[in-house]
């Protein structure tokens, strides 16, 4: 009689554990329990902490609410102007609303990441090469937006979308490679016909300069025959003016008259 009563009470208290275990629920910070009560939704969600539960009248569903990342896989795109690109990304999000990811959706991990790869395709397929290649920031904006969108009605937030890497065929690359050649070639002959121009504006206004003022140019002329004979070993050629040469026959003739007219 007495074994009997032990091993009844032992059940007993077993079975009070085990109700216990079913019923008392503990739910992180990060959590949060959705109670279904006979199929049916009971209240707000549950947590964080503590709480109870009816054992098998009531069935719990844990969601987390901390922003979660989903790679998209690489995908094959063709842009505006008909060229052929791969393009990945990724893709972070986070449940705003546990009972609509719950009830609305049946993996709302698994269908945030296809929309993520079909408005991918979407959206870089009404771009063009050089948009996708300069305007990163504005791409990733618009992916966000649209996918947010479409994920609102689950109770998902889509909090960023980031293009990672953009694959281009060789020929392309070697394409644009020579396009930037022809960039940086175009750039330095802009540059060396400025520097020409200025130059030449410099030149004429001197020019100017030395033609209003002759004593100027005789200047200029003895400074440079100076900086030329100060190198070693330089034959210097002394220009004379024709108004020099012609004072000297002007000056002789007056001499050789003056003599004559002594003489007679």
């Amino acid at each position: 009689m007495d074994t009997t009563l032990l091993l009844g009470l032992g059940f007993a208290a077993l079975v009070l554990i085990l109700v216990l275990t079913a019923a008392i629920k503990v739910v992180p910070e990060y959590e949060r329990g959705v109670i279904f009560r006979l199929g049916r939704i009971v209240g707000a969600p549950k947590g964080p902490g503590l709480f109870v539960i009816i054992p098998v009248v009531d069935r719990m569903v844990r969601v987390d609410l901390r922003t979660q990342t989903t790679d998209v896989p690489p995908q094959d795109v063709i842009t505006a102007d008909n060229v052929t690109v791969r393009v990945d990304a990724v893709t972070y999000f986070k449940v705003i609303d546990p009972i609509r990811s719950v009830v609305e959706i049946d993996d709302y991990r698994l269908a945030t990441s296809k929309i993520a790869q079909t408005t991918l395709r979407s959206i870089l397929g009404q771009r063009s090469l050089d948009d996708l290649l300069m305007k990163r920031d504005e791409i990733n904006q618009q992916l966000q937006q649209t996918i947010d969108e479409v994920t609102d009605p689950w109770g998902v937030k889509v909090t960023l979308v980031e293009v990672k890497d953009v694959n281009l065929p060789e020929t392309m690359r070697r394409a644009m490679a020579r396009q930037a050649e022809a960039e940086r070639d175009r750039r330095a002959r802009v540059i060396h016909a400025l520097g020409e121009k200025e130059a030449a504006e410099n030149l004429g206004d001197a020019a100017a300069i030395l033609e209003a003022h002759p004593a100027a140019m005789q200047l200029r002329t003895l400074g440079s025959l100076v900086d030329a004979a100060s190198q070693p070993g330089t034959t210097l050629v002394f220009p004379v003016p024709m108004e020099v040469l012609r004072l000297a026959s002007a000056v002789e003739a007056l001499a050789i008259h003056t003599a004559e007219t002594r003489e007679g």
